[in-house]
């Protein structure tokens, strides 16, 4: 009889330790579905951010559904509306245009299905629950302090400089943040003349804006810049909000001729540090880019996510205001690279191998 109790002991304990295994692995991520919505592959860092979401989520157990819109609107709107239809425990998106997800936003209210913005606020609707994001008033603002320290108008430097401006897409809630916190810092050099903007363009959108950041766009524009307003005096000053639109400009101011002793690149801003305009950056052709480490900011949006699916807390240190509401917001670190740090933040971190990065080795 007590050999009995012994073995059936055993057996119980057996069970239960299964049984305890097997409620762990179901709230660590097993049979739940994240949707996951990137803009476009056709800019290096939603490629990274994508690939970067998908891998955590996958490292914690999670099936993950990664789709990319090609900057359409439309197709973004129907790949969220299949996510829903296939039952997504939580939708993590990136928009394209942020005022333009109200109506399907709505079935996933419907469906109980939360929402994360990831690093593009969604705007005028109340069916968005959290944002993921670093300061992006603060990486324009940080684009802003940086022209001040290169040109010494922080220390008294009255030039006059020459400077153009340009803006991202309008449909782009970040656009207007980089650009605010950008010319919050330099509008009063503006209106000084210590900065001079020949073209007399710095309205955002209405004169500055680039469409879907695209390169060629930048590019069309710095041309048109060029010859129209630079033809006999050399542009000091572009203040460029990231790094697809710095390609198109350098690539104008190439075939303007710049890069030499008597035409020398101006000051040139960035945001995303991709790999080509990091050989930009070390070949001298480009002076900053904003480092936004995708890496971080993945970790806390599954942070988040598996937050909301607990029924834990979810961490958050800030909100925005999308219009309709308050949506409680994580802020991650910014940092900028230049020529002088570029190895150490991004190579020495693990971001990129130096064999990543055109020019560097």
């Amino acid at each position: 009889m007590a050999k009995r109790l012994i073995v059936l002991s055993l057996v119980l304990a057996m069970l239960a330790v299964i049984v305890t295994g097997c409620g762990q692995a179901t709230s660590g991520g097993k049979g739940k579905l994240v949707g996951v919505t990137m803009p476009t592959k056709s800019l290096q860092r939603w490629n990274e951010d994508g690939a970067n979401v998908k891998k955590a989520l996958e490292a914690k157990g999670y099936k993950v559904d990664l789709q990319y819109a090609d900057n359409k609107q439309e197709t973004q709107n129907s790949q969220i509306e299949n996510q829903i239809t296939k039952g997504c425990d939580v939708l993590i998106i990136a928009s394209i245009d942020g005022g333009a997800l109200g109506g399907v936003l709505e079935q996933a209210k419907k469906n109980n299905i939360p929402v994360i913005a990831y690093d593009r606020l969604i705007t005028n609707t109340e069916n968005v629950d959290y944002y993921a994001t670093f300061d992006n008033y603060g990486v324009g603002k940080m684009q802003g302090e940086f022209i001040v320290q290169a040109l010494g108008l922080d220390k008294g430097e009255k030039g006059p400089f020459t400077m153009e401006c340009f803006g991202g897409d309008p449909g782009d809630n970040n656009a207007y943040l980089f650009n605010q916190g950008a010319m919050d810092v330099l509008q009063p050099y503006i209106d000084e003349g210590v900065l001079v903007v020949k073209s007399g363009q710095t309205k955002f959108p209405d004169q500055i804006a680039i469409t879907n950041w695209e390169s060629k766009g930048a590019q069309d524009r710095m041309d048109n810049l060029l010859t129209a307003y630079y033809a006999d005096e050399n542009i000091d000053v572009v203040l460029s909000p990231n790094d697809s639109l710095a390609q198109g400009i350098v690539a104008s101011l190439k075939s303007a001729g710049y890069g030499t002793a008597s035409k020398p690149f101006p000051i040139l801003t960035g945001q995303d540090c991709d790999k080509i305009n990091v050989g930009q950056i070390i070949r001298g052709e480009q002076s900053m880019s904003i480092f936004k480490d995708t890496r971080i900011l993945a970790d806390k949006v599954i942070e988040m996510a598996e937050a909301i699916l607990e029924g834990k807390p979810v961490p958050t240190n800030a909100t925005y205001n999308n219009g309709v509401k308050d949506v409680p917001s994580f802020n991650c670190e910014i940092k900028f690279a230049d020529k002088n740090n570029w190895k150490e933040l991004l190579v020495d971190s693990g971001y990129y191998k130096l064999s990543d990065i055109p020019g560097a080795e």
